[in-house]
């Protein structure tokens, strides 16, 4: 994984004292909160319901052990002992006092982290596919043109005031794990027919008040020539881009409004313009320095076959069922990927404490080449466990409420803090995750519905990612009351589409049984074979709708 080199490491040790001198003149008046904020926001500080909350950048979601302790450290010493992961492979501390910050900065610039660019109008955390370098189908490692992409992109003087906040995602395996279709750039790691590899280019997607799934801007863009192509979309979004109306800015609605073929028309002449400087071409050697940052662990060299693990498979049932959906293939023989779920029975989903967080660094030494990843469905990631070794970390998991066997189902629910810290939320999204996981409480009723992915956002704009839920849910305000609308037929994967609203709203006391009353009529429609997401697809709004509404 990245190490800092001395560049990265000054920088952000200056840029942690930078912000203490900034702090100071806040705490003393001689800044007012409109102009503090702008401060603020660039190292990733914002001013929730109850106090400041620090959003910590997790690039590309892979942390170190070392790492993961510091978080638990921070999280002790500054916070109230817990930290939330959140969908951008991020950590959100929800707690923090002002005149604190600076000395937690320091402590993570000691780290190697930060909270730069987690907020304001510039590109944010690049993010990526959990599996990355553990994935049997992936064509290479997409952490390495993530990192290339966060160097080229922090601090860019270009881009650092865009017209709104600019999300990119990289995957590179045919089942899109990173969501890369509701970014506002969506990069896919592709092979062409001669055998290169390149990338794939989606400009304009992004959920919000105003939804839309990216379209197609670049085919095949070679290697060397990535930051040049990007650097013609951001160059056209920021020339072309609203700045009179917020809910207008991003390029979702840019692309909306010109057209794709007309996008591609300006993004297309921008970089025939940029390539011909050569300033931005990928030299071989560098894109070679940064890949080494990314070899893979020293593997050993292990049998397929795992007999002991099997028999543990056969012996143990709760074992067997959280390796049904929680561990996965990997590329290298004898070894698997392990999800650890953020998700457990009365549990606020992608929450862990201190505690949770320094065992995890524990095991991950033990067990996970020292290495573990963040997802955007708000749980952790073992990428490289020997299949061997499984049980005995499982048997660890289990005291530490990290063992859940829920992993896609209907439990495994994404959620935004809500009503609960939000100042901008109309409605708790919290309580309502955690009721529908009692609800659905039952391990085998849960394997035997199937994946069945359930968002949940506090507002529009759906920091929950409800409009890509098979089964989405958002809150909003009814006259001083919470009300919640239920989607279906979202997907933020390779078939990404927007969930449907299917009607009225329900107050808190119903939408529980609302969300059950749409489950069980999937489960009288279902035929062999189908997830709910496919189920929905043949037979479309009609049985839901007529079952949830009938009077």
């Amino acid at each position: 994984m990245y190490r800092y080199d001395e560049f990265d490491a000054q920088f952000v040790h200056e840029r942690a004292e930078q912000f203490r001198g900034q702090v100071a003149r806040r705490l003393s008046g001689e800044l007012s909160e409109d102009e503090f904020k702008p401060l603020r926001l660039m190292n990733g500080l914002y001013l929730q319901l109850h106090s400041y909350m620090l959003r910590i950048a997790i690039p590309y979601g892979t942390l170190s052990a070392r790492q993961m302790r510091g978080l638990a450290h921070v999280a002790r010493k500054y916070d109230k002992g817990y930290g939330h992961f959140t969908t951008r492979q991020n950590l959100q501390l929800h707690w923090v006092q002002l005149p604190q910050v600076p000395d937690l900065l320091k402590d993570l610039a000691d780290i190697e982290m930060h909270g730069l660019q987690t907020s304001g109008n510039c590109v944010r955390n690049v993010t990526s596919d959990q599996f990355a370098g553990a994935a049997a189908e992936e064509i290479e490692d997409p952490r390495i043109i993530c990192e290339i992409v966060r160097q080229w992109s922090t601090l860019h003087p270009e881009f650092s005031f865009l017209p709104r906040k600019f999300k990119i995602a990289v995957t590179a395996s045919p089942q899109d794990r990173a969501a890369i279709l509701v970014h506002d750039i969506g990069i896919a790691i592709v092979r062409n027919d001669e055998g290169r590899v390149g990338y794939r280019v989606f400009v304009g997607g992004g959920l919000g008040r105003t939804p839309f799934i990216a379209q197609e801007v670049g085919s095949f863009v070679e290697k060397e020539h990535i930051l040049a192509f990007l650097e013609a979309v951001l160059r056209v979004y920021n020339e072309a881009g609203r700045r009179d109306n917020i809910h207008k800015a991003r390029i979702k609605i840019l692309v909306h409004q010109i057209g794709v073929d007309e996008m591609r028309k300006r993004v297309e002449k921008e970089f025939a313009e940029i390539k011909q400087t050569g300033v931005l071409a990928l030299p071989r050697e560098e894109m070679d320095r940064i890949a080494a940052y990314f070899a893979p662990p020293a593997f050993q060299t292990l049998d397929a076959s795992v007999p002991e693990f099997d028999k543990s498979v056969q012996d143990n049932r709760d074992f067997a069922a959280w390796v049904k959906t929680n561990v996965h293939a990997h590329k290298i023989p004898g070894y698997a990927i392990a999800t650890l779920s953020l998700k457990a029975l009365g549990a606020t989903p992608g929450d862990a404490s201190s505690e949770q967080m320094d065992a995890v660094a524990d095991l991950m030494d033990a067990f996970s080449q020292t290495e573990i990843r963040v997802t955007h469905e708000q749980n952790l990631v073992f990428p490289h466990v020997r299949k061997k070794d499984l049980f005995a970390l499982w048997e660890k998991l289990v005291p530490l409420e990290l063992a859940s066997a829920n992993h896609g189902l209907v439990t495994d629910i994404i959620s935004c803090p809500g009503l609960d810290y939000c100042d901008l939320a109309n409605a708790r999204s919290i309580p309502i995750a955690q009721r529908i996981m009692e609800r659905f409480s039952d391990l085998d009723r849960q394997h035997d519905l199937g994946e069945l992915k359930i968002k949940i956002s506090g507002c529009i704009n759906a920091c929950g990612h409800h409009h890509v839920g098979h089964i989405g849910i958002l809150g909003v305000d009814r006259k001083g009351v919470e009300n919640y609308q239920i989607l279906l037929g979202g997907s933020g994967a390779e078939d990404a589409s927007l969930g449907e609203i299917l009607g009225p709203g329900f107050d808190d006391r119903g939408i529980v049984d609302a969300v059950e009353n749409v489950i069980d009529t999937y489960t009288t429609l279902r035929q062999a074979g189908e997830r709910f997401l496919d189920t929905y697809r043949r037979v479309g709004t009609a049985p839901f709708k007529e079952r949830l509404y009938a009077r």
